[in-house]
């Protein structure tokens, strides 16, 4: 008898992609996305945080791989950095956004994603309408909570998720205000159903700071539903280094393929 693959594992039956919070590790989760989209294999949901709601939230909006690669490998610095110096009132969801309290604005990276989307076969505006189910998760402000938002405007949606604090400000969504979902769920897990199949791509954490939330231990145990994918072998990208995402999203493919055409490890 055949030894079952990772890939045969997610082939057998519907699963759901979830995708981390991790500063700029877009380049990484587009890197995952490559690979599962080369082996056909499609999620039937995908569920996004922060960087992860960059990557899965495009490619559940119908950008195509091959689209998000270009995108990211030709990304520059002043493609996203437009700097606020004063305050100015926090986002909202018209087409035309601000910030409050954020070192960037956040107009171009709304541009950014507005082209990228505009792009697609079918364009669409709103989560609901995503030809991938999409689950973004956000930090609600006022009241302290984690948000999964599955309705709604996709744009500001992104934006919120990751609007991590000091760089961006907070982005206003049906009147509350929201941030980046790293802040109480870094990994995204509230959005799951219990024992929802899924494959978990998870971002170490980097920072020389506490984690904001969750457990790293926790967040990297795979289950009989729970596949996960750890690569920590990935350039740290930011804004000043921009150059090694390319490198970062093509080690996680090549990582991604090569975890594919494994033998399943069964927790």
């Amino acid at each position: 008898m055949t030894a079952q693959t990772n890939a045969d594992w997610l082939a057998a039956a519907p699963f759901t992609l979830v995708l981390s919070a991790g500063f700029f590790g877009f380049y990484a989760h587009a890197g995952v996305i490559e690979a599962l989209d080369h082996a056909g294999l499609r999620p039937r949901r995908i569920v996004g945080t922060s960087a992860g709601a960059i990557a899965g939230g495009m490619w559940a909006a119908g950008v195509a791989r091959e689209e998000l690669v270009e995108l990211l490998s030709t990304l520059r610095r002043q493609d996203f950095w437009d700097p606020s110096w004063a305050r100015s009132k926090p986002t909202s969801d018209a087409a035309d956004p601000g910030t409050a309290l954020g070192l960037l604005r956040g107009r171009k990276l709304d541009q950014l994603l507005a082209d990228a989307l505009a792009r697609t076969a079918s364009p669409v505006e709103r989560i609901e309408d995503c030809p991938i189910d999409l689950a973004i998760v956000t930090h609600e402000l006022r009241r302290r909570r984690t948000r999964v938002l599955e309705h709604g405007l996709l744009r500001p949606a992104i934006r919120a998720s990751c609007a991590l604090p000091v760089m961006f400000g907070p982005v206003h969504i049906e009147g509350r205000l929201h941030a980046d979902g790293g802040i109480s769920d870094r990994a995204g897990f509230s959005a799951l159903a219990p024992n929802e199949r899924a494959l978990y791509h998870h971002l170490p954490h980097r920072s020389r700071w506490p984690r904001p939330s969750g457990s790293e231990t926790d967040d990297r145990q795979a289950t009989t539903q729970r596949q996960v994918l750890v690569f920590e072998d990935l350039p740290r990208v930011h804004p000043g280094a921009l150059e090694r995402g390319a490198t970062a999203l093509c080690r996680a493919r090549d990582h991604t393929l090569r975890w594919l055409t494994a033998g399943r490890h069964r927790p």
